[in-house]
């Protein structure tokens, strides 16, 4: 980690964290299973694990594939290591820790043995895995045995039928319904099933976590406080967020021209996060939420950060990219991070410290409360309907899943990837923080082109305007994601 003074989260934000983990235990209450098992595969009494572990979850025996070896196709996004073309660990070229790839590379034969099966993964595009998803499961015929996909449009097919529930093929005492240590559920809509699932891990707390960052030089210059210290102390709203920001924009030489804004980032990422730290949303259910009250105090102070107190660097609609990166040269003092930002543009080497904090608390929020992160971000996975022996198949891929055999001290040994982005250890319990609540906002997944953000940043529309515009359309897009 950066060497700088280690500065712990004070009492308020830990208890906060334990809370947050104890609300996302599993609230499935699935039916049991089938018990049909087709003629394909059988169950031997060999040993094994469908569950987690070294011993058999299900009290069955273990799955197996009669007949020719079967190839399970794991359709991807972009090239993943390992599977059955693999020769050896270095076939992945981003390879670093020896010892940690041979355990991924050694769990394949493992399956394949164990099983009877080959294990591939596909590289479908990202357009390519859509098309997919969306062509071949409907014609019956799904091209591959799994899908790693977006949740944007993995939430649209579990919701249109095109996947498997697994409560309707898996035997009741698998781990994905009770510890869900391999595998976590994501729920979707309002009904019971699993349909999704994101594998679990030590680092997955850290996944689609986005805290606030501030130059600390910079605060320290304008005689401002910890907003880490703020927050355990109940006192980091947006009303003392605001604060922060006018008194970090400034016109450094005079000339009447800002040269440094108190905020600059992307609008995805500012949006969401103000919407969860007000206890709103604009798409989560059948109804459109955008003209609520809750809502309308978000859109209002995104609209005076950009109009009215000139606080955030105007948007860069030519580059998004550069509006996400304008800290690294010092012209904002607050924007938001995420670890895979700050490896990118490998903060550890700029000349300023940086501080991550948690979101303030909206007027409409509750720090205890508050979803913290999208759960309907990131990649999760999926058996597609029509799925041959769909049993099989996720037998086969917990038990890849689970190449660290339940020693969890193993698979979480090693989050250095995760500690060299945050930099320093409140930083990384800040981020850990805001994984513990998740929630759901789906207006991302609505289509990229259904809201125009800018028009609410450049002062095209007031926030009022901005509602009637878009509760329609909205409408009309939820209309068709949950029909």
């Amino acid at each position: 980690m950066k060497n700088v003074t280690k500065k712990l989260l004070s009492l308020g934000i830990c208890a906060a964290m334990v809370a947050g983990m104890t609300a996302c235990g599993n609230e499935g209450n699935n039916p049991a299973p089938s018990s049909d098992t087709p003629d394909s595969v059988q169950q031997s009494d060999n040993g094994g694990s469908t569950g987690g572990g070294d011993e058999p979850s299900g009290g069955n025996g273990t799955l197996y594939n009669e007949g020719e070896t079967r190839t399970i196709r794991i359709g991807t996004w972009y090239d993943h290591y390992y599977d059955s073309t693999d020769n050896d660990i270095y076939d992945d070229p981003s390879v670093s820790d020896e010892a940690l790839a041979q355990a991924h590379f050694d769990i394949v034969k493992e399956v394949e043995d164990k099983y009877n099966v080959r294990i591939e993964f596909v590289n479908l595009t990202w357009d390519g895995i859509q098309e997919s998803i969306n062509t071949s499961i409907l014609a019956g015929t799904p091209d591959c045995d799994i899908y790693e996909g977006d949740m944007s449009f993995l939430i649209p097919a579990a919701l249109n039928g095109f996947c498997t529930n697994l409560a309707d093929v898996i035997p009741a005492d698998n781990d994905i319904f009770n510890d869900q240590m391999i595998f976590a559920q994501q729920k979707v809509g309002s009904g019971d099933g699993v349909y999704l699932f994101k594998s679990n891990s030590g680092e997955s707390k850290y996944y689609d976590t986005y805290p606030l960052a501030f130059n600390a030089q910079m605060l320290d210059d304008a005689g401002l406080e910890n907003p880490n210290d703020l927050y355990a102390r109940g006192e980091w709203t947006w009303e003392k967020w605001r604060e922060y920001l006018l008194a970090l924009t400034q016109d450094t030489d005079g000339d009447g021209v800002i040269d440094v804004y108190g905020y600059g980032s992307r609008h995805d990422f500012l949006i969401s996060n103000l919407l969860f730290s007000n206890n709103a949303y604009i798409a989560r259910n059948e109804t459109q939420n955008i003209t609520s009250p809750e809502v309308t105090e978000v859109l209002e102070f995104v609209y005076n950060m950009y109009n009215v107190d000139h606080v955030a660097r105007p948007w860069n609609a030519d580059d998004f990219d550069a509006n996400m990166n304008a800290y690294t040269n010092g012209s904002v003092a607050c924007w938001i991070t995420a670890a895979w930002i700050s490896d990118s543009n490998k903060d550890v080497n700029l000349d300023f410290d940086i501080i991550w904090a948690p979101w303030p608390i909206g007027p409409h929020g509750d720090a205890e409360t508050n979803f913290k992160r999208n759960g309907a971000s990131g990649n999760a996975w999926m058996l597609p309907a029509g799925v041959k022996d769909p049993e099989l198949v996720f037998a086969v891929f917990q038990d890849w899943q689970n190449w660290y055999h339940g020693d969890t001290d193993l698979r979480d040994g090693n989050l250095t990837w995760w500690e060299d982005c945050a930099m320093t250890e409140e930083n990384l319990e800040v981020m850990g923080y805001l994984g513990t609540n998740d929630g759901v906002e789906l207006y991302n997944a609505l289509g990229n082109d259904l809201i125009t953000w800018s028009d609410l940043l450049d002062g095209v529309n007031t926030p009022a305007q901005f509602q009637e515009i878009y509760k329609q359309p909205i409408q009309d897009a939820l209309d068709g994601f949950f029909k």
